[in-house]
């Protein structure tokens, strides 16, 4: 890349955006564009900037950075998003990656970690902190984890309603043969043999409900 790396820094707290933007402004190779305090806030000035990258907080009162993320890939937005966040846990991580974002790292980041990043991520090449990565790696290897498709979901849940196979074909405007895949996938994922058990395991994990 040529240039200087333009970014956007979207934090719910001002002390929080102030020192990035001091710390990215004091950097050769890097320009700040804006800040945003939310993730709707986000969306708007990222279509309005377009910057390379995103520095991107999930947990903000007013819109939430996994929502921001999927918006801003559903509508081919050109930068790439750099979650910057406190926590670590499984149910941001795994929504954050999924909804498009490039890659995840700690506030506790030192500096020249955080510059490495977003070079990285405006090269479109994938950023994981190494807790962040041991955590996706466990969550893809160990059976069960892996999350469910919008179309697997929907055939769980008809599942769960006593739907046969033929009934929920018909109801989804697939083949049999395409339901009876889904239910192998899905049954693979959640670390099940049968209908009774995915439905018992969907409604213990929160996935019906």
């Amino acid at each position: 890349m040529t240039g200087d790396i333009s970014v956007l820094i979207v934090d719910d707290h001002p002390v929080v955006r102030d020192g990035l933007r001091g710390m990215f402004e004091s950097a050769p190779g890097f320009t700040v564009l804006g800040e945003a305090s939310d993730g709707v806030e986000a969306v708007a000035r990222a279509t309005a900037l377009d910057p390379d990258v995103i520095l991107m907080d999930l947990r903000m009162p007013g819109g939430g950075g996994v929502d921001a993320i999927r918006e801003l890939t559903r509508v081919r937005a050109r930068a790439k998003v750099l979650v910057l966040t406190t926590y670590d846990t499984d149910s941001d991580t795994l929504p954050a990656i999924e909804a498009g974002a490039t890659g995840y790292l700690l506030k506790d980041a030192p500096r020249d970690e955080l510059f490495t990043a977003v070079r990285a991520a405006a090269e479109g090449r994938t950023v994981l902190s190494p807790a962040v990565a041991s955590r996706l790696v466990s969550a893809v290897r160990a059976p069960g984890n892996e999350p469910l498709s919008a179309r697997e979901r929907e055939v769980l849940a008809l599942v769960a309603k006593g739907t046969s196979n033929r009934e929920i074909a018909r109801e989804l405007f697939i083949s049999e043969a395409t339901v009876k895949t889904h239910l192998t996938h899905l049954y693979a994922k959640l670390g099940v043999k049968d209908r009774a058990a995915a439905v018992a395991t969907a409604y213990e994990r929160g996935i019906l409900g």
